[in-house]
């Protein structure tokens, strides 16, 4: 099993995120409202075209999207609060393949209330490209996901 790297800040709700950690997500920054996190396509990634599945690049958005939305330290009267999902988009509009590295990043665009709304770009880069490129430019679009969220009770 791929383990999840936390080079940036820990996020709590990664401690029993067992999906983040079997796809291999590295965390390389978190701010309220924003997450920028990558991992490496491997091979059981990927569909029967050759390609990552569709299914792996919703959840690597996803969790960003998760990051994003949760404070990493939650204010006073707030610890027993969560925000999650309550409905997303993605468009895919390029292909991604075995060991590239694809990057989330993802920023609050409105927040109001218990509502809050979310987009989500996903670049993919070869493995040589990613190393040597600056954080600010990681690689091709390949997807926007734009997340709608709504905070609640934990229970």
């Amino acid at each position: 099993m791929a383990e999840t790297t936390l080079s940036g800040p820990p996020h709590p709700i990664l401690e029993n995120d067992y999906a983040s950690e079997w796809m291999g997500i590295e965390v390389l920054s978190l701010s309220d409202g924003h997450a920028t996190i990558r991992m490496t396509l491997r091979q059981e990634m990927l569909n029967g075209f050759g390609m990552a599945h569709g299914g792996m690049i919703f959840a690597f958005a996803d969790s960003a999207f998760a990051l994003a939305c949760n404070p990493i330290h939650p204010s006073p009267g707030e610890e027993n609060l969560i925000t999650v999902a309550s409905g997303v988009d993605i468009n895919f509009l390029k292909p991604a393949y075995r060991g590239q590295v694809v990057t989330a990043v993802a920023d609050r665009r409105s927040s109001a209330g218990r509502s809050g709304l979310y987009d989500i770009q996903i670049f993919a880069a070869d493995a040589q490209q990613a190393e040597s490129t600056p954080s600010g430019a990681p690689g091709e679009l390949i997807a926007e996901f734009r997340g709608r969220s709504r905070t609640i009770p934990r229970k």
